[in-house]
């Protein structure tokens, strides 16, 4: 498996992540909503590179030109409700792309155990396609794990790339045993060091969900 780690080469993305740790930047859910969406725009346009092209014409005022256009469009997929500014900034992009949905959440036995429950999903056929999931946060790596499965009733995907601001280092060894190396890359803007006992990313940056829609019951 592939794995992009974007804090590793110094780039614009570096202020997008200061400001989406800042406690005090935080506290402006527009702002926050933005970096991220900035975040899967930057992640989109690198993705956009390993995607096969073909040469078509255009006609102009003066002439006709040849230029280099993407084969195939992919498949948008995320996972409700974190996902959604990370999706928007992927779909910025891939404007013309099919999109996908799959709610997951957390359901707790006591302070420190869950499970991850899903109940919605929505996706065109995946058969053959190249599907781009995103999710804002991988902590464990079982929400993105679970949610895929879930896409698999839809088809199997030709290409998987994995869209995630922040990453654990717990979740990148999860992911790497449970994806299919020889079809999927992972797209982290950073990866942190650990996980607390209530498995948030630490340092990270708090509940993505929350920081971009509220607090939730």
């Amino acid at each position: 498996m592939k794995i992009i780690n974007f804090s590793e080469t110094n780039s614009v993305m570096n202020r997008y992540l200061y400001e989406l740790r800042d406690t005090l930047i935080q506290a402006d859910p527009m702002r926050f909503r933005r970096n991220v969406e900035r975040a899967g725009e930057i992640m989109a346009y690198e993705i956009s590179k390993t995607l096969p092209y073909a040469p078509s014409q255009v006609k102009t005022q003066l002439g006709v030109a040849t230029v280099q256009l993407p084969a195939l469009q992919p498949v948008v997929g995320t996972i409700l409700r974190a996902g959604l500014p990370l999706h928007q900034g992927v779909l910025n992009v891939f404007d013309r792309a099919e999109n996908a949905f799959v709610s997951a959440y957390r359901v707790y036995s006591d302070e420190e155990h869950f499970e991850i429950h899903t109940e919605y999903i929505a996706s065109p056929s995946l058969e053959g396609k190249t599907l781009i999931l995103t999710d804002t946060m991988l902590a464990t790596g079982r929400s993105m794990e679970i949610c895929y499965h879930a896409l698999l009733a839809k088809g199997c995907p030709a290409a998987i790339h994995l869209v995630s601001v922040l990453a654990s280092k717990q979740a990148v060894e999860y992911i790497k045993q449970a994806f299919p190396a020889e079809k999927t890359t992972l797209w982290c803007g950073v990866i942190d060091p650990e996980l607390n006992a209530h498995s948030y990313i630490v340092p990270g940056l708090g509940d993505a969900g929350d920081l971009c829609f509220g607090e939730k019951l």
